[in-house]
């Protein structure tokens, strides 16, 4: 057997399918414009938010600055009580800082001026007013300060910015949700438009289908809208020639066929009567008559299978499925036909009943044996047995085998494999074993036998056709 070389293989790429590209357009474009309005909208929420602590804290700072200035202008000696009696809001607290003496008074013994930001800190001794947001263990502030000139007297107050940051974090947490419900809902319709704009293709998918597997009367039916009923249209009339073409050589090939029958058998007839009266023919004129006949025979069985494909193809031959014992059949196919001696072999599954057409069946076998008679130097051994959920029929051969590149064409109409070529034969009797095993649901292949040569496969569906 000729074994192929080496073949060099594109990998596979992965692609999605139409309408999964059309559902994650939608989700991706979704996502980006989420995205983006929720950047814009929490950028502008968190400014507008922190804006506005700044100008309360501020207005804060300076109302408590101002009662200091107050106080501080007759009761200077007190600056530690008074700091101490400022209300601060929640975790904030206030730092009060006399130049002149160079003390600082905390609110609190937890916060000193080492907790304000050095920036701010120096800005304001240096008699300016400022704002400006820090950290603090962890925690976000505000810190404003206010500088007294009159009195040297330098005023602190932070306030913490803990509600805020728990405003944000709601609203961040609002918006992520609100964008992810908002791309599955964007997916979702995405699908749902996708699936609609598909179902025409779907549909002109699935009457290809049906015209490939032999319905060749499958049509679109007609569609409201002007695009699709085109498309409609267009197919319809694709398919109606393709049916008139098919049918057109179909009933060619049966009336060829048929018209042949007569001179054929007229021919036989003439060779019959020559034959009664050999021995008083010379001995080249034998040799001649049996060229001629072994070419009418062979004439006859091309013009006989073409009659039968033709029969096939306008689906003029009908299915009488019934239930056998497949190995007692074929073993009984084979002794009237001459291949009695080759061994049949029982694999597991062998003894249960499948649903065929005897007839056909018995076209299936006779064209295997003859096939391996003529072309493998005669049939080694009959197999059935079960695979999955079919009954597997075997003819294994002795001969050479068939290529890599035959096995997928050979039971083709008129492919002869390599080794045959230049022997006798039509090239139709696989093709017909190929046929009568599509019309019982199951299938013909060859692959290669474990004792050398080549073993023909044909299955049928243990379950009724």
């Amino acid at each position: 057997m000729v074994h192929a070389e080496g073949v060099t293989r594109s990998p596979k790429r992965f692609a999605f399918g139409l309408r999964t590209r059309v559902t994650l357009l939608f989700a991706a474009t979704t996502l980006l414009a989420t995205v983006l309005l929720a950047t814009v909208s929490y950028a502008s929420a968190r400014s507008y938010l922190l804006d506005q602590r700044d100008e309360v804290a501020q207005r804060q700072a300076f109302n408590n600055a101002q009662l200091v200035r107050t106080i501080l202008r007759s009761r200077r000696a007190e600056a530690g009580d008074l700091i101490a009696s400022v209300r601060t809001e929640g975790n904030g607290f206030a730092v009060l800082y006399l130049a002149p003496e160079g003390l600082y008074y905390s609110q609190d013994l937890r916060f000193t001026q080492d907790s304000l930001p050095i920036d701010l800190r120096n800005r304001v001794l240096q008699g300016e007013s400022g704002t400006q947001r820090f950290e603090l263990d962890g925690e976000p502030y505000v810190a404003v300060g206010v500088s007294v000139a009159e009195l040297e007297v330098h005023y602190f107050e932070a306030f913490s910015l803990d509600s805020v940051s728990r405003t944000l974090r709601v609203l961040s947490t609002a918006v992520a949700l609100g964008g992810a419900a908002t791309v599955a809902l964007a997916g979702l319709v995405g699908w749902w438009i996708s699936r609609g704009l598909l179902r025409p293709i779907s549909r002109v998918a699935d009457a290809a289908g049906e015209i490939a597997g032999g319905s060749l009367g499958a049509r679109l039916a007609p569609e409201d809208d002007p695009d699709l009923a085109r498309l409609a249209r267009s197919f319809n009339d694709m398919a109606d020639a393709v049916q008139a073409r098919l049918e057109r050589e179909a009933r060619f090939a049966s009336d060829v066929s048929h018209e042949l029958r007569s001179p054929i058998t007229a021919l036989a007839a003439a060779i019959d009567v020559l034959e009664a009266r050999r021995n008083d023919l010379p001995e080249r004129t034998q040799q001649a008559l049996d060229v001629v006949s072994t070419q009418v025979h062979r004439f006859d069985r091309l013009v006989l299978d073409l009659l039968e494909l033709s029969r096939l193809d306008v689906g003029a031959t009908d299915l009488h499925p019934e239930p056998v014992s497949l190995p007692e059949v074929v073993s009984l196919i084979a002794r009237h036909n001459g291949f009695g001696d080759v061994a049949l072999k029982r694999g597991a599954g062998s003894h249960l009943q499948v649903m065929v057409d005897k007839r056909r069946l018995e076209r299936i076998v006779v064209n295997l044996l003859q096939n391996a008679a003529e072309h493998a130097g005669g049939p080694t051994a009959l197999r059935v047995e079960r695979r999955d959920e079919d009954m597997a029929l075997m003819v294994e051969d002795e001969g050479p085998g068939v290529s890599v590149g035959d096995k997928e064409r050979i039971f083709e109409r008129f492919a002869r494999g390599t080794a045959a070529r230049h022997r006798i034969g039509s090239g139709l009797g696989l093709a017909l074993v190929a046929e009568h095993a599509r019309a019982h649901g199951g299938r013909a292949w060859v692959e290669d036998s474990p004792r050398g040569g080549a073993r023909f496969v044909v299955t049928f569906p243990l379950e009724r056709p």
